[in-house]
């Protein structure tokens, strides 16, 4: 299967539009991984605890986003858009959230 951002594959037709697709991913806050971005917050820099989570939940909602569009009888799914953001539960905690958007295509 193509994934593509862009709107348009270059040198191939898309033969029919068989709708948007969406995958969501969501994580939880992690006691421990909030503690050390706290002190790295302080004293600046990047924190590694948090990339990694966003990297691996990237990755998840791609994939995800590719079995919803199998299951359309796509070959591909062009101009593809992640977003990530935070759902507050409470006052001590968020839960971060990761969408991956799509339009699946018949090839």
């Amino acid at each position: 299967m193509i994934l593509s951002t862009t709107d348009v594959l270059q040198g191939v037709a898309v033969t029919s539009y068989l709708g948007i697709v969406t995958a969501e991913v969501v994580y939880g806050s992690n006691a421990l991984r909030d503690f050390f971005a706290g002190i790295r917050d302080m004293i600046g820099g990047r924190t590694g605890s948090y990339e990694r989570v966003f990297e691996q939940g990237q990755r998840e909602a791609i994939a995800e986003l590719e079995k919803r569009a199998a299951r359309l009888g796509a070959d591909a799914v062009v101009g593809i858009e992640i977003n990530t953001g935070t759902i507050n539960i409470d006052e001590s905690g968020v839960l971060l959230l990761i969408t991956a958007t799509g339009t699946a295509v018949k090839l």
